[in-house]
This record gives C-alpha cells, sequence and structure tokens, in this order.
C-alpha cells in the first residue's frame, strides 16, 4: 500500500512538472522511474539476513562474487554508454549495496575468524 502511493505520487509529480510527448512516453516513465527506485529493495533483504544473523554465511562466494562482477560490468556501461540521468543513479545504487555487503563481508568474516 505504500509502495503504491509512492508510485501514484510520482506519478501526478512527474505529469505536472515534467514535459512528456505522449501518454505512452508518460506511463514509460513513470515505470522506469519506480523500477530504479524501487528495485532497492529487491537488494536489500541479504544485507538484513546478515546483520540479524550477524554472520555472512547465509551469502555464499560464488553470489558475492556475482554481486562483484554485476557492479562492475554496470558501472562500465554506465560511463561508456550514454543513457539517461535515472539509469546511471540505479547504477550506483548498486554500488553502496555492494559495499554494505563488504563492510559486512570484513566485519563478520573477521569475527568469525577471531573466534576460530
Amino acid at each position: 500500500s505504500c509502495n503504491v502511493s509512492l508510485v501514484i505520487g510520482y506519478g501526478i509529480y512527474s505529469f505536472l512538472y515534467h514535459q512528456h510527448k505522449s501518454i505512452l512516453s508518460f506511463v514509460i516513465n513513470v515505470a522506469a522511474s519506480c523500477v530504479y527506485g524501487l528495485g532497492f529493495i529487491h537488494l536489500t533483504p541479504q544485507l538484513f539476513i546478515n546483520y540479524e544473523l550477524r554472520s555472512v554465511e547465509a551469502l555464499p562466494w560464488k553470489v558475492f562474487i556475482y554481486r562483484f562482477f554485476n557492479t562492475f560490468v554496470d558501472d562500465l556501461f554506465s560511463f561508456v554508454i550514454d543513457m539517461p540521468l535515472m539509469h546511471r543513479l540505479a547504477c550506483f545504487r548498486d554500488d553502496i549495496v555492494f559495499f554494505v555487503f563488504l563492510g559486512q563481508w570484513y566485519v563478520y568474516g573477521a569475527q568469525k575468524r577471531k573466534t576460530d
């Protein structure tokens, strides 16, 4: 319900303050902006799992390496290819989550090494 109100609110804001060529352009712009904005929610559950467990055991190495390459390639293409500003910001959103993963890996992994 909160997400629906955010989408409707952004749709009204975009309709009033941005210029669109057509209704289809408006719908695509609002949908893309919502995917970029709300996509952050998709990236964070593992952060909360790691925080609650005080461990990174729930994040296997293969997944961690995949996230590293995914983040690196996104950043590379966001600088090389001409793309909308919202998409570039979404790429950097992934970087923030990845650096939090790195911090958790260092802190919780260091705690495990100390107890061994």
